[in-house]
């Protein structure tokens, strides 16, 4: 059972950024980083070991990452099917799988000098190494239950774009049944709640930071534009907040909101169908800016990637429900209250992030997974004095990012 007394944060952290990227696996990042988790080759289907081989972020490969490509890959707890996941990509301007693709294409890691970013924010605070995602399918589902624990048991992406109640009309997102296995779906439009509705009852101030919908620049999906009330109603215009960018102007002016949301354009969020190499430094960016600000000493960063992406990963996932667990993505802890130079080996789930929110500004509990995931009190010593922010070098900086043009979106990635 986990500790029920209140989390020590309440009073010291008065604001939480949730910092989410997109599509990669704990191994798939952090392959050999001391005092984690991790493994240099995995079990194919037919039994035999393969390398993990390095694999640049804009290598612009996508690996099935759909509910099934979980199952194949899980194989019942023995972790031998990520051969058989399928390699996709853009075939004919459409998103398919690879004819010929390559079987092992999913056993590889990012090679640290792409990751040094990561690697180095890690190193001087905390990384959890057995964190899971809290769904077994791709973005749609993963986002939902990192703003409300749950996702109405939708499990894939809908077929109509943008994600969301701006749905066109007739778009469905596919629910697992209680047999396991895809319904026909429901239009993606949902009214459950959400931390956004627990805060709004508090007078907690949140935004989340996305860019704009319908954009192709990233835009494809917003969380919230999932959630009816919260679409059409006064929080949209209040607490939707576009660009992604609008947080770097929002910190130099003093408006941090208490809960921040900051979701990537999608050249920037290390989804393999961006061919880019630029997330590393988007997500230290945001956190530079936060640490050279007044901000620092009252501020908890969470940064996590919303699924595995169909990369192999050494661990195997509890299963606490038929949603999930899914695989482990990582998970890095930056504040001045943060343990320094810490790998974490509790189990926590998207569903910890929401509980140490709940329990840092005395909200009360959704009921969803933030009922029994933990609040991440390993991660911290609110005992400690806070220590100085240390800028992280980038290979892109600040003005990069609030420069350069929206990138476009190929056709329904996951």
């Amino acid at each position: 059972m986990y500790e029920t007394t209140p989390l020590g944060a309440a009073g010291i952290v008065k604001h939480v950024v949730i910092i989410v990227q997109e599509n990669r696996s704990f191994n798939n990042l952090f392959e050999g980083f001391p005092g984690a988790n991790t493994a240099t080759s995995g079990l194919a289907h037919d039994g035999s070991h393969v390398t993990l081989v390095p694999r640049l972020l804009e290598d612009g490969h996508d690996l099935g990452h759909f509910h099934y490509s979980f199952e194949t890959a899980y194989d019942g707890g023995k972790l031998d099917g990520f051969d058989l996941e399928h390699e996709f990509g853009i075939v004919n301007g459409l998103y398919n799988p690879i004819p010929n693709g390559d079987p092992h294409y999913a056993y590889g890691y990012v090679p640290q000098s792409e990751t040094q970013p990561y690697w180095q924010l890690a190193q001087q605070y905390t990384l959890g190494d057995d964190t899971f995602q809290s769904n077994s399918g791709p973005s749609f589902a993963a986002h939902q239950y990192l703003i409300a624990g749950q996702s109405n048991d939708a499990d894939e992406v809908p077929n109509g774009s943008p994600w969301g109640c701006d749905a066109p009309a007739g778009s469905l997102v596919p629910q697992l049944t209680s047999a396991g296995t895809d319904s026909p779906g429901v239009f993606p439009c949902f009214n459950y709640t959400t931390l956004a509705d627990s805060m709004d009852a508090a007078g907690v101030t949140w935004r989340y930071y996305t860019p704009q919908l319908n954009t192709r620049s990233g835009g494809q999906f917003s969380a919230y534009d999932a959630i009816r009330h919260i679409r059409y109603g006064p929080d949209w215009a209040r607490n939707e907040a576009n660009p992604e960018t609008q947080i770097f102007n929002d910190i130099s002016a003093g408006a941090l909101p208490q809960v921040s949301w900051v979701i990537p354009d999608f050249q920037n969020s290390d989804h393999p169908l961006a061919a880019s190499n630029t997330g590393p430094s988007w997500v230290t960016s945001v956190v530079n800016a936060i640490g050279a600000s007044p901000y620092w000493n009252s501020t908890a960063v969470f940064v996590t990637w919303d699924d595995w992406g169909g990369w192999y990963d050494s661990v195997q996932p509890p299963q606490v429900d038929r949603m999930g667990l899914g695989f482990r993505v990582p998970l890095i802890v930056v504040s001045p209250y943060s343990k320094h130079g810490y790998v974490s080996h509790a189990q926590h789930e998207f569903g910890s992030i929401l509980r140490f929110t709940e329990e840092t500004f005395g909200l009360k509990p959704l009921g969803s997974r933030d009922a029994f995931s933990d609040d991440l009190r390993d991660c911290f010593d609110f005992k400690q004095a806070p220590s100085a922010y240390r800028t992280i070098t980038t290979r892109y900086r600040k003005s990069f990012f609030m420069s350069q043009p929206r990138s476009g979106l190929p056709p329904d990635p996951a």
